[in-house]
């Protein structure tokens, strides 16, 4: 499931997940590590990291676990070691100096990594569980949509699946005040 994306349903109240897109990048007997894409904050990098070059990439929540720790996705490949392939041209961590140091060169544009704080992990069948009872629908994601995801993935994503899900996508936040 490394590179799938997981999509919330509809009513999942969860503050981290409710209506939410979430990248797969890592997922093994040991349980599975993603980042929510769809939950940016008004904060840039450079703000979130006094030491950091000056950078216009905005800072995204990746969810509950370990919220003071900054991770990212890039399109840098082996430019960045030690990252982790997740789908084609879409790579996971690597050496952070590294990637501040081609950052303060200008070899890097904000459109090519995204940062965010903490991130979302599931123990080993956690994950497993929480699709068997429904909460989330995984699908496949072209790579070009990880690092352009907006807010509106989540809406987006459910009507590119189908008819079925496009109702999700239509849901009221609060069905108790439709």
């Amino acid at each position: 499931q490394q590179g799938r994306i997981l999509i919330s349903e509809p009513l999942l109240a969860d503050t981290y997940f409710k209506r939410s897109v979430v990248l797969i990048t890592e997922h093994s007997e040991n349980g599975s590590v993603g980042f929510v894409l769809n939950k940016p904050i008004e904060l840039m990098i450079n703000e979130v990291l006094g030491d950091f070059p000056q950078f216009g990439a905005q800072v995204y929540v990746g969810g509950p676990v370990a919220k003071d720790t900054i991770h990212f996705l890039h399109t840098l490949g082996d430019k960045i070691p030690g990252s982790v392939q997740v789908l084609d041209n879409i790579y996971w961590g690597g050496d952070f100096d590294e990637l501040k140091r081609v950052i303060d060169k200008g070899k890097v544009k904000p459109t090519q990594v995204r940062f965010f704080l903490g991130y979302s992990g599931w123990r080993p069948l956690q994950l497993e569980e929480e699709i068997a009872e429904n909460a989330w629908l995984v699908t496949e994601v072209e790579a070009s949509k990880i690092m352009s995801a907006d807010k509106d993935i989540w809406e987006k994503s459910l009507r590119e699946i189908g008819k079925k899900f496009k109702v999700w996508a239509n849901y009221p936040e609060n069905p108790s005040m439709n």
